[in-house]
């Protein structure tokens, strides 16, 4: 076994000091290496030993062989948009930067899938999607890789109707910690094989396996789009007439809530004059022009019935883009609004019954700690966000009040985290949310990676 340093991870010797020298090359430039001390929320990390750009499988397991024989752990990294510190280098870890292995290996239109390599970014694929009149449809609103995506499991803004990275990656190939390169999964809709253990990976955060391919679905572009941002009064109107959509089955592919801080900062970043309340955010799809204008009327109906204060509705794709850019901006409006802050964001979920009293929680919650806080989230999944900037005397209260409002969904039958993952951040309550299942988490990492290389310290310690 390796020996440890003294935050957990293993140690390993300085890249030019090895006599087996790594088969690819190896950035060691501090100026660098210093851009990966922090990831997006300003959570901080060490510097890592150095960046490892592969461009292939191939060069995937010659690295992790490498790896192995000179007990040197690897963090892989795509884009980077990660907000739960899984990309943070703990020790002296090298980062596998995968970005460069962004090429589509094949777009079949017949079986509605698309073969890439895990660098490429969701809105490449999109438009060579396009062509096609097909979408890849997981929305995180960063521009995110798609390995990365897949290893965090990610969703956003789409899951109402077409689920998360679990539910839309078909099969992928992988390189586990002895080197070995297997493809996991069929690029098939169903199937009932063996273990799944291609959605073992996925959320992993590469800590159990480093995925070098996917097979992922892809959607028809839907022939007619409407998209709303409707206002009311309080919070628990928009949720309620955000629940009753969902009771009715309307064709709703994404549902989102934005509080009335949140739309204040988007007035402010984008020099618009929308109501400052909060509001839900609505695409709905039809096969027709009549289905369309019939689902928005009922829309509008149950809003109405829940006091809606404001309805705008975009019917072209210029101002269906402009209404989703202020919804994809709000957390660059928030970090305008407060300069000089860092960033929290919580990502609790909770069951549709409970999802009124996690955002009046996680309101309430952030006045106690007198911490300017704004709620958002994907309420059609019940995923609620709070966004909290604080500065460096205020990060004790920052920490505490994120702990109460992940307290608070669990108590009420939630989860620590419904898209960004466990990474660092939330490690700690993996017990109290999983109890004894953690001792089974533990155990897979230890037969896969029995040396601790890959991401350690992440999600579970083996």
């Amino acid at each position: 076994m390796p020996s440890r340093d003294d935050n957990g991870g293993p140690s390993i010797r300085p890249v030019t000091a090895l006599t087996d020298p790594p088969p690819v090359p190896i950035e060691t430039r501090d100026a660098i290496l210093d851009q990966y001390l922090v990831d997006e929320t300003g959570r901080p990390g060490r510097r890592p030993r150095g960046i490892a750009a592969v461009t292939s499988t191939d060069d995937v397991v010659a690295l992790v062989d490498w790896a192995r024989r000179t007990r040197t752990p690897l963090i892989a990294r795509g884009a980077g948009t990660s907000l739960e510190g899984h990309l943070l280098a703990r020790g002296d870890e090298l980062i596998v930067d995968l970005s460069a292995a962004d090429a589509i290996v094949d777009i079949s239109p017949d079986d509605f899938t698309a073969t890439v390599q895990p660098g490429l970014t969701r809105t490449a694929l999109n438009a060579a999607a396009a062509e096609y009149g097909l979408q890849f449809t997981v929305d995180p609103g960063a521009d995110a890789s798609l390995g990365g995506m897949a290893a965090t499991n990610a969703s956003g803004t789409t899951t109402v109707r077409y689920g998360g990275m679990r539910a839309n990656v078909l099969a992928l190939q992988a390189v586990f910690a002895d080197g070995t390169a297997a493809r996991l999964g069929r690029p098939v809709r169903k199937t009932s094989s063996g273990y799944d253990l291609k959605d073992l990976l996925i959320g992993s955060a590469g800590t159990l396996g480093i995925i070098t391919e996917l097979t992922v679905r892809l959607h028809p572009i839907p022939e007619w789009l409407r998209s709303l941002r409707i206002s009311f009064p309080s919070v628990a109107d928009a949720v309620a007439a955000a629940v009753e959509m969902l009771g009715l089955a309307l064709p709703v592919s994404r549902l989102e809530l934005v509080d009335a801080v949140s739309m204040a900062a988007i007035n402010a970043f984008r020099d618009a004059d929308y109501a400052e309340a909060p509001a839900l955010f609505i695409d709905l799809e039809a096969a027709s022009e009549p289905a369309a204008v019939a689902d928005e009327r009922e829309i509008t109906r149950v809003c109405r019935a829940h006091d809606a204060i404001d309805i705008a509705t975009a019917r072209t794709h210029g101002e269906r883009h402009t209404l989703w850019e202020d919804r994809h901006n709000l957390f660059f409006a928030l970090k305008a609004a407060s300069p000089g802050h860092r960033f929290m964001v919580t990502d609790t979920a909770v069951p549709f019954s409970r999802i009124a009293d996690a955002v009046d929680a996680a309101t309430r919650l952030g006045g106690q700690f007198g911490l300017a806080v704004s709620v958002a989230g994907h309420i059609g999944d019940g995923n609620v966000h709070s966004i909290v900037p604080y500065t460096d005397a205020q990060a004790e209260a920052a920490q505490q009040y994120s702990d109460q409002v992940v307290r608070h969904a669990l108590a009420v039958g939630g989860t620590a985290t419904g898209e960004h993952g466990i990474g660092l951040a939330k490690k700690r309550y993996l017990p109290e949310e999983h109890g004894p299942a953690v001792a089974i988490m533990a155990a897979i990492k230890r037969a896969l990676d029995p040396d601790n290389l890959l991401n350690p310290g992440k999600i579970v310690d083996p």
